[in-house]
């Protein structure tokens, strides 16, 4: 059943955001006093329709998109061709252009909207340093640097939101030393942080632990999974096993991290409860190199003041550059090789895919699943603004292309300029939205 629900929110929700950008069109047209001749909502059957102030209003069946018409259609279903002054074709080259402008930037101010709802409700995680956590790499440069001071850069590249941080902080090698260029808080000025990463040997069991507080009951971790290779592919603990010592020192001391780091026996004696009973068995560990948490804290807000506010509006209203931002960036990693090509497009079974892990997952509550979905629909939007400027047909940008070619040639293209544009452009969505399903049935099949 969550599959379906997932199929249904998805839908609703493309087709709330296609309804918006339409019309921001149509509001936009208005305002310029310029001829509409129908606004659908949604796309299909029709269902429910008026006319309000010579415009034709339209509810349709299918929440998949949505329309706005500015030239009339005879009988036959052919487009009439009028020299009305009010008519869209007909207005001056700047009017058209805002007109065309209009759907993507309703699409980002939606997102920039909702965004700063969920702020408000939620509170936001800036991207200002916070105190360091001992153990990490920051600990040891914390006399360099004073909290509340803002990331700037990771390794040179631009941060404007935490997303940009976490993104970096995935692609960077842990084993690399990381530049955090910040900006201080006082001096108004930027200055280097370098974290340098201490490589230590750990002693690994094969195992995935439950670190939920509830978990870790009789003073010992939950074992969660045990992997096939465990001692040497012959596995010992089970899932649901409480491990309480590991060679006599408890998983509960203060002194157990900075044990497991330094131990280094070929055979470790694992002490754990199971079913009530206490065991105590032999375990051959398996060593990795494993460098040192960065421990990048970063400072969170909830607004309670108007300052807050007008941060939180100040957070939001990055988010697009943010999204441009990582996309850009994945680009580039695609082209270096780093990342696959499937991994950064995503069409509606990909969407659907995201939503449904977020609804079947049981370990979040209702709140957190609606929390990430309201996240979700203003990241898309934002998408959709971009995604819209794209110079394809049935997109927002090739009426921008066509518009500002006449502006910089001074008169319009001919037809048949016009023409191959737009097979080629038909061509490129064609195939994109063909590469948009091939990723998200990789993604589905491979777990990518």
């Amino acid at each position: 059943m969550s599959i379906l629900r997932s199929i249904i929110f998805v839908i609703i929700m493309l087709g709330v955001l296609a309804t918006l950008h339409e019309l921001g069109h149509f509001w936009v047209a208005r305002l310029l006093k310029i001829k509409v001749f129908e606004v659908s909502i949604f796309v299909g059957p029709k269902l429910i329709s008026w006319k309000h102030k010579d415009v034709n209003f339209t509810i349709r069946l299918i929440p998949i998109g949505a329309y706005v018409r500015f030239t009339e259609i005879d009988e036959a279903g052919y487009v009439v061709n009028g020299n009305e002054p009010d008519l869209l074709i007909n207005q001056p080259r700047f009017k058209r252009l805002l007109v065309s402008l209009a759907g993507p930037v309703m699409n980002l101010i939606l997102g920039f909207l909702i965004f700063v709802a969920m702020f408000c409700v939620t509170g936001f995680v800036s991207t200002e340093i916070g105190p360091a956590i001992e153990g990490t790499q920051t600990y040891e440069v914390a006399s360099e640097y004073t909290p509340g001071d803002d990331i700037r850069r990771i390794n040179g590249n631009k941060i404007y939101t935490t997303y940009d941080l976490y993104y970096e902080l995935d692609a960077a090698d842990p084993a690399e030393p990381m530049t955090l260029t910040l900006r201080s808080q006082e001096t108004g000025k930027d200055y280097d942080l370098v974290l340098t990463p201490v490589i230590r040997n750990r002693a690994m069991l094969g195992i995935t632990v439950n670190m939920a507080d509830e978990a870790n009951q009789n003073g010992g971790m939950l074992v969660h999974s045990v992997d096939e290779d465990q001692n040497d592919y012959n596995p010992v603990l089970k899932p649901g096993d409480y491990i309480t010592h590991i060679n006599g020192v408890s998983v509960s001391d203060e002194e157990f991290e900075e044990f497991i780091y330094n131990v280094t026996d070929d055979v470790l004696t694992v002490t754990y409860i199971r079913d009530g009973v206490t065991m105590e068995d032999e375990i051959i560990p398996h060593y990795v190199d494993y460098a040192t948490a960065r421990g990048i804290r970063l400072m969170s807000y909830v607004i309670d003041s108007p300052s807050h506010f007008f941060a939180a509006l100040g957070y939001a209203a990055k988010m697009p550059a943010t999204i441009g931002n990582i996309s850009i960036r994945g680009i580039k990693d695609i082209i270096a090789g780093k990342e696959k090509a499937y991994n950064l497009v995503s069409g509606p079974i990909g969407i659907t895919t995201m939503v449904n892990d977020v609804v079947k997952d049981e370990k979040d509550t209702v709140g957190e699943k609606i929390y990430v979905l309201i996240m979700l629909s203003a990241v898309i939007s934002i998408a959709l603004a971009f995604s819209n400027l794209l110079p394809i047909p049935g997109l927002d940008g090739i009426q921008i292309i066509f518009i500002v070619v006449e502006m910089v040639i001074g008169h319009k293209l001919s037809e048949k300029a016009e023409k191959w544009l737009t097979v080629v452009g038909f061509v490129i969505i064609i195939l994109l939205v063909v590469f948009a399903f091939i990723s998200d049935i990789l993604r589905i099949i491979f777990g990518y």
